[in-house]
């Protein structure tokens, strides 16, 4: 399934796209966040149609792992969206997080409108400024084309394998730095 658009004119909400190391840290954290109304996992920026996991993990799709968020504007800006993700991820690390290592766990802004290259943009350079990390951020800012849903397993991952030791010992470290550093936009 593929999804194409910033927003959902219906119901006044935006897409964000975002790659940064394996979708299952990055979708455990959106889920918690106020405003977010859903969080897939899945694959972007490649060049292979409808991939799966198995062809992803190869390296040779140009797929990164994402994170597809749907979210309302008016709960949580595009820019707060941006502003978790430099602080989940290590965003000066060329294709790796971790120890997961290739060019599907490389650090990834797919924007779906001009308004949203733009303050990816923005949010890099404020934050390059400030020189939080001491390598500089390599994060790509590219068009959003497709988006590709990772395989029902992968959905909702941390939540449904909390006692898997990558959940333990990955996953609930980020999610437990994001509720201490972001307390005023979790979810009630």
């Amino acid at each position: 399934m593929s999804y194409s658009g910033s927003s959902d004119d219906s119901a006044g909400r935006e897409v964000a796209t975002l790659a940064g190391g394996c979708f299952w840290c990055l979708e455990a954290v959106y889920d918690e966040l106020k405003g977010v109304e859903k969080v897939e996992s899945g694959y972007s920026g490649g060049s292979v149609p409808n991939p799966s996991y198995e062809q992803v993990c190869t390296g040779t799709t140009g797929h990164a792992e994402v994170v597809q968020v749907t979210f309302d504007p008016s709960v949580v800006s595009f820019r707060e969206i941006l502003e978790i993700f430099f602080s989940i991820h290590d965003p000066t690390t060329l294709n790796r997080q971790g120890y997961d290592v290739g060019p599907q766990y490389r650090s990834a802004i797919f924007y779906h409108d001009e308004e949203q290259r733009r303050v990816a943009e923005e949010v890099i350079s404020e934050l390059e400024e400030k020189g939080i990390w001491d390598d500089p951020i390599v994060t790509e800012v590219v068009p959003f084309e497709a988006f590709y849903r990772a395989e029902d397993y992968h959905q909702e991952y941390f939540q449904n394998n909390p006692g898997q030791p990558y959940c333990q010992a990955i996953i609930a470290p980020k999610v437990a730095k994001f509720r201490k550093q972001h307390m005023d936009k979790l979810r009630a």
